[in-house]
């Protein structure tokens, strides 16, 4: 009889404001994960992308590309079961092309992207998991609101929207391994137990067979 496969990846993914940081904490102290947070406090352009967002968008994306990618080497080499706070799929499919479609990121930039980022992503494993964060503008509005981070003070709705139909696309395609979609809106996981319990076994579920 062979050995299950080790979980190794978890993954979270989500819009802006949907909660990936917060659950990847919260499920990373009931399991005993480590956790992977996205690099935005040490990011040196996401400032300045907020600010300007065409002048920035395609620096800005190429950092994110290649910590994503640092990150799941890392994930894959290591021996600890680890909880990504958003995965290096988001990153091609929703926001770089997203900024592309604005016409923020020109031709040659988003394709020279795209093309380093199916050369990276060949040569990684998809996650174990991946669990969705599904949110509607109101929900992340608050939560952003509430986090108050500056330089996410600029952003417009229709940038949120934008987003969300790209997250919706991208998820109805999603073929790379075990999905797990969470419908957030009606969810309070950071301080209600018992939503982060309803969490916690969907994801015993998918990752053990417990239900």
């Amino acid at each position: 009889m062979t050995e299950p496969k080790k979980i190794k990846h978890i993954a979270v993914a989500g819009n802006i404001g949907a909660g990936k940081t917060t659950l990847s904490e919260l499920l990373s102290n009931h399991y005993n994960w480590d956790v992977l947070y996205e690099d935005t406090s040490t990011n040196p352009y996401l400032s300045d992308f907020y600010n300007d967002m065409h002048r920035w968008s395609f620096n800005l994306q190429i950092y994110f590309l290649n910590s994503r990618y640092q990150q799941i080497l890392g994930i894959r080499q290591g021996d600890a079961t680890v909880i990504q706070d958003r995965t290096i799929y988001e990153d091609a499919y929703i926001f770089a092309p997203n900024l592309h479609d604005m016409g923020l990121m020109s031709e040659r930039d988003f394709a020279n992207y795209f093309d380093l980022f199916k050369t990276m992503s060949s040569q990684v494993e998809a996650p174990d998991l991946l669990i969705y964060l599904r949110s509607n503008i109101p929900t992340l509005v608050n939560h952003i609101h509430t986090r108050g981070r500056d330089y996410e003070g600029n952003m417009s709705l229709d940038y949120l929207k934008r987003l969300n139909e790209r997250y919706e696309e991208w998820i109805k395609g999603y073929t790379e391994g075990k999905l797990l979609i969470i419908n957030v809106d009606d969810l309070d996981f950071k301080n209600r137990k018992e939503d982060l319990g309803f969490i916690i076994d969907k994801v015993d579920k998918e990752l053990y067979g417990l239900f």
